[in-house]
């Protein structure tokens, strides 16, 4: 799964207006180019709808709709320079910790 993602992490880079994505001709490009409000707007809109989905107990929508919101925090981890292997490994290093005592041990 994890190569998947970088797959499609280094598929978003390449659209990155530096790397000579167009806005005309790509969705990415013109999120990245509009700033973070563009793609900020865009996760809590699709945030939304899966929790929506996720209320109506529909299966294919609820993986649509996370589908979405997992494309649009990769393209916000784009726009700040960061990996999903980065949030991979947050994930591995919170394996197997209360999620209780996690959340404790976080600074205040």
């Amino acid at each position: 799964m994890s190569d998947f993602l970088s797959r499609l992490a280094d598929t978003i880079a390449t659209r990155r207006p530096e790397n000579g994505g167009s806005p005309d001709a790509s969705y990415v490009a013109r999120l990245l180019s509009k700033g973070p409000d563009s793609f900020l707007k865009k996760i809590g809109e699709e945030a939304t709808e899966t929790v929506m989905a996720a209320k109506d107990g529909d299966a294919d929508r609820i993986v649509s709709e996370t589908a979405d919101l997992w494309f649009h925090c990769l393209v916000m981890l784009d726009f700040y320079k960061l990996r999903p292997e980065q949030v991979i490994a947050e994930l591995a290093r919170r394996e197997g910790l209360s999620g209780l005592e996690e959340k404790a041990s976080r600074p205040a």
